[in-house]
């Protein structure tokens, strides 16, 4: 075959690619459109006494008895009700996000907080996530996690816009939740193994640890005279340009990991870092740590250190709610 051809056949193979993605596009973005009216015919209906609007009420019993028997399925009771919730919550319709899928908004719509259901959508199209992934970033209430460390401005442009990348403590989560290691909260395990696991886990890790970080290698090795040292795992962050650095603990963070870290982001600073890089980020990761000590410990520090606990569970979905709650009125935000 001629390299004519094989161009040929090339062109031909991307036009087919492009067609079948628009094609699917066109067939979400009509999927949404029609799901949004079917939940406007439903509140405007409701609305103008012929039913009670209510979330549960005999309308959404009949409509899916009667287009189940005449449309086939896709129309159960819960589907028509998350359709009636998806015009509620979406009452402008340009407002629709034609890279999400239904699937994506019936997750999100899971959620009774504007301010996450917002966030959700943001984050969703702006990481491409996959049903699969978002279901995980929910259930591990990453908006929760992200939220409760901001400030009144900050969560409203969590909320707004997304997760933006534009500091290093923007890249910090507490606690980051590791619960797809499928390690026993009972079982004894070393930092080794936790390490190991991590690395098997890579694609879970980095979707916890967020956008913009590339893994570059585990148990880097430093040698300073004649001692070598080992950092866990080394990361390099693609938006804030720098390498990130991270040591895991099994038990307690004590001011001596914070030291060594330390002494790691000073070596990273003078004996890695090139032209174009910026100052190294440090992440001590613990399964407890003690604030005060904490704050002791990197009080005089001038690198960016930060210590953070690890959970190798989901957190507790009723807490965070209340915390985040709590502080929500404290903040006054309707």
């Amino acid at each position: 075959m001629s390299d004519v051809y094989n161009q040929l056949l090339d062109n031909i193979g991307t036009l087919l690619l492009e067609g079948r993605r628009q094609a699917v596009l066109q067939v979400n973005t009509t999927l949404l459109q029609t799901y949004w009216l079917v939940g406007k015919h439903i509140v405007e209906y409701e609305q103008k006494g012929n039913e009670k609007a209510e979330y549960g009420s005999f309308l959404l019993e009949k409509l899916a008895k009667d287009l189940t028997y005449r449309y086939g399925k896709g129309f159960s009771r819960s589907n028509l009700s998350y359709m009636r919730k998806f015009y509620l919550t979406f009452p402008k319709r340009e407002t629709l996000s034609h890279i999400l899928s239904w699937s994506h908004y019936f997750e999100i719509l899971k959620s009774d907080n504007p301010l996450e259901i917002s966030f959700y959508v943001k984050q969703a199209e702006k990481e491409n996530w996959s049903v699969r992934e978002l279901k995980r970033q929910m259930k591990s209430m990453l908006f929760h996690r992200l939220a409760l460390s901001k400030d009144k401005e900050g969560i409203l442009q969590l909320a707004q816009q997304g997760q933006e990348i534009q500091e290093p403590l923007d890249i910090i989560k507490e606690p980051y939740v590791l619960e797809f290691l499928n390690i026993p909260q009972q079982e004894r395990y070393l930092e080794g193994e936790l390490e190991e696991k991590l690395i098997q886990n890579l694609q879970h890790f980095l979707l916890e640890l967020g956008k913009g970080f590339t893994f570059e290698k585990r148990q880097y090795r430093i040698s300073i005279g004649e001692k070598n040292f080992y950092i866990d795992l080394v990361f390099y962050h693609r938006i804030l340009k720098c390498f990130v650095l991270i040591d895991l603990k099994r038990g307690e963070v004590t001011h001596q990991d914070i030291g060594q870290m330390n002494l790691y982001l000073n070596y990273f600073k003078k004996e890695v870092n090139t032209e174009g890089d910026n100052a190294p980020i440090g992440i001590i990761l613990g399964a407890y740590k003690d604030h005060i000590l904490v704050e002791y410990a990197t009080e005089s520090i001038t690198n960016q250190l930060f210590v953070s606990k690890y959970q190798l569970y989901l957190p507790d979905k009723k807490v965070l709610e209340s915390e985040l709650n709590r502080l929500l009125e404290k903040m006054s935000i309707s």
